[in-house]
């Protein structure tokens, strides 16, 4: 099968926080990407999204030679995953903000539903050997945290004693400074958003979740699937969830998109085309017994967003964010994997074919180094740039092999 250049490639993106982010759309569009994962961050959670709030920051996108092709994401209030409170009416909003964001032309919608925290670290500026910093997650750190910031109820039941003596005694070599960033970065590190969350609202956000296990999130899951897929069908929107990250339980909440059984599991929940995963190499990666190619071929043809990020695993079950082409993931594995199953979406003229990714995350290096972490943790320029070029060129070199 002959395919023309401008369709052997997967669509090359960014994600960008809105005009308070420090990264211009200049710079992004300076960066090769074409398109931009975008979510409208000032909304409150649960309200529409007004179609012509959506095409003025459309427009604004537009006029620095970029596309907004996807959304990252609309997020899903905490009312749906626990199941209470005003159901019907957040159910109703979100989907006419999908019927909006179709209206203005966009397809793509990411979303998560991870409970409480959409996603842990650590340390936000840990030192690499090369002096560049990273994203990493320390599980002795985090169960300090659980254990003498939270103080959660039965989180001793998480850790062993070892582990618990561990974090003991980091948590006592921390000086009352230290301890406070420490907490502050662990519960409002959102990238794009700061929500000004106490330790106070995330212990009253655990309880609502006291009664519910993996089983009833799913439910709620479903329900919220059987609700809004069939709009989406309608209007023309391909759904994706995210993955956990990291992909296992955290605060002792239960994590439904961890996994290849996960995954399998929520496609079949309503089966429609509109019922999608976006792949995300580096959540999947953290976890040791997933086999992220597995995941490509259970979901292929549903995937449809893509970020593509790899982490490193450490002993203890920790990991750090490293560079696209080294950590656990086979990442030359993972980009021909995606391109292959472009290829056959050609070949069945499927109006979807193109498969969207951005280079997720990225380290702090160069210029960056001199910079605030500011409202973006895990989203500087030359980090994400780099990883732009080196995903770039690992699609011309494998296309390259296969015309050999």
């Amino acid at each position: 099968m002959k395919l023309s250049h401008d369709r052997e490639f997967l669509g090359e993106g960014f994600r960008w926080f809105g005009p308070n982010d420090p990264v211009p759309l200049s710079h992004i569009r300076q960066a090769g990407a074409t398109s931009l994962f975008h979510s409208l961050h000032e909304i409150p959670y649960g309200e529409v999204w007004p179609l012509e709030t959506i095409r003025a920051r459309q427009s604004l996108i537009e006029s620095s030679g970029l596309v907004w092709r996807a959304v990252e994401s609309v997020p899903v209030h905490e009312d749906l995953k626990t199941g209470q409170g005003e159901v019907t009416t957040l159910l109703a909003n979100y989907s006419q903000t999908l019927r909006n964001l179709a209206e203005a032309g966009i397809e793509t919608v990411i979303y998560n539903f991870m409970p409480v925290l959409d996603w842990v670290r650590t340390d936000m500026n840990w030192t690499l050997p090369s002096g560049a910093r990273c994203l990493r997650f320390d599980p002795i750190h985090f169960a300090a945290f659980e254990l003498y910031a939270l103080a959660r109820p039965d989180a001793k039941d998480s850790y062993s004693e070892s582990e618990q003596e561990a974090a003991a005694v980091w948590w006592q070599s921390r000086d009352e400074t230290s301890r406070q960033e420490f907490i502050q970065s662990i519960i409002d590190v959102f990238p794009g958003v700061k929500w000004g969350l106490s330790l106070d609202d995330i212990r009253n956000m655990l309880n609502r979740y006291s009664e519910i296990d993996s089983a009833k999130l799913r439910g709620h899951l479903a329900h919220f699937l059987t609700a809004v897929i069939p709009v989406a069908e309608e209007c023309g929107i391909r759904m994706a969830i995210h993955p956990d990250d990291p992909p296992f339980s955290v605060l002792g909440l239960p994590r439904i998109v961890s996994t290849l059984d996960d995954v399998a599991q929520i496609l079949a929940m309503v089966d429609s085309p509109a019922n999608g995963l976006c792949f995300c190499s580096g959540s999947f990666s953290a976890r040791s017994d997933n086999d992220l190619l597995k995941i490509i071929e259970l979901s292929a043809s549903r995937i449809h967003a893509a970020h593509l990020r790899n982490t490193q695993r450490e002993e203890e079950g920790g990991f750090h964010e490293s560079g696209q082409l080294e950590g656990t993931a086979d990442m030359a594995g993972i980009v021909h994997a995606l391109l292959r199953e472009q290829d056959r979406r050609q070949s069945e003229g499927r109006d979807d074919w193109r498969i969207l990714f951005r280079p997720d995350h990225g380290q702090v290096m160069m210029d960056d180094l001199e910079k605030p972490v500011g409202i973006t943790p895990g989203y500087p320029a030359i980090g994400r740039t780099r990883g732009l070029a080196e995903i770039r060129g690992l699609m011309h070199g494998l296309r390259h092999a296969e015309k050999s």
